[in-house]
């Protein structure tokens, strides 16, 4: 019986995202994946090409997994970003992951760019042409404590990871993203030449 190309793909596909996770595009091996993913080096590239393609796969994959996991709710931002922020702190290997394709891979993919472009659009009701924006600055509030310089989070006092420390982030954040909801719902942006800041 030939052996079962589909958990292969699965092993391969876990054991990549792990290595590229930690050590990114270009510090990930091909080898280490295999010898993760109990497959040979030959069977990654017969299923998913270079390394490049593997990691887009991996990150495109990832995004999809995240927008399954914390459905998005373009009428309450505040409690998606709470969710979301949520989400992150018990698995943070999509946000690592995204970190390292925005160093390593600053060209758009067509993987990343649709898990993306069904909550532009359902933003764009609200939010006009400020949609790319306003969820541009939503997921930089979310991602702004992970993002931060280990010195700027010591500075809030007691230690940075604690339930409490995260607690009260998550309070200010939330609270960030419904005045940025509604400030720029009240004054949405519907042409490119509208002249006038959000």
């Amino acid at each position: 019986m030939p052996p079962d190309a589909t958990e292969t793909k699965r092993r391969i596909l876990a054991a990549a995202r792990s290595e590229f996770a930690q050590y990114g595009l270009a510090g990930a091996r091909i080898d280490r994946i295999a010898d993760r993913a109990s497959a040979n080096k030959r069977s990654i590239y017969v299923h998913f090409g270079p390394k490049e393609k593997l990691f887009d796969r991996v990150v495109a994959q990832g995004l999809v997994e995240l927008a399954e996991a914390v459905s998005f709710t373009p009428d309450d931002l505040p409690g998606y970003a709470g969710r979301l922020f949520d989400h992150l702190l018990v698995d943070p290997t999509i946000l690592r992951l995204s970190t390292w394709a925005n160093l390593e891979r600053p060209d758009a993919t067509s993987g990343e760019a649709e898990t993306y472009r069904a909550k532009v659009e359902a933003l764009k009701d609200q939010f006009g042409d400020s949609a790319v924006d306003v969820l541009v600055l939503v997921l930089g509030l979310v991602t702004a404590w992970a993002t931060a310089s280990p010195s700027l989070r010591t500075l809030a006092g007691g230690e940075p990871w604690s339930s409490t420390r995260l607690a009260e982030h998550r309070r200010v954040m939330t609270a960030s993203v419904a005045t940025l909801e509604a400030a720029c719902a009240e004054h949405p942006v519907d042409r490119p030449d509208a002249g006038h800041a959000v």
